[in-house]
């Protein structure tokens, strides 16, 4: 079982909901370029004064977001191989990120 502010943690920042909403729809390993990509994409579809380039999310992904989502057991992250995937998330989770993308509906 997951603690809830572990989960509120995981979906405070923004970019960071982008990149589990991608994954959790994802069954398997996920590259990080279509990771990217995929974020990129969707906060270009935002309201968002400042864009960043596709090398600043990329970056800020590797360095900050899919390591802080890789402290859970049940996200992997391998910088080495450039993949990242969800694997047996726990209820508590699935709720709540479900719940979540519903709300921000990013790629609709």
């Amino acid at each position: 079982m997951v603690e809830l502010e572990t989960v509120f943690e995981l979906l405070r920042e923004e970019r960071r909901r982008y990149a589990l909403y991608y994954l959790y729809e994802r069954n398997g390993p996920v590259p990080v370029d279509e990771l990217v990509e995929t974020v990129e994409k969707w906060e270009d579809e935002g309201t968002a004064p400042e864009l960043d380039s596709v090398d600043e999310i990329a970056l800020e992904l590797q360095h900050v977001h899919l390591p802080k989502s890789a402290e859970v057991e049940f996200i992997q992250y391998d910088p080495s191989r450039n993949l990242v995937q969800i694997n047996g998330s726990p209820p508590e989770f699935d709720a709540f990120v479900t719940v979540a993308k519903l709300l921000e509906s990013p790629g609709d």
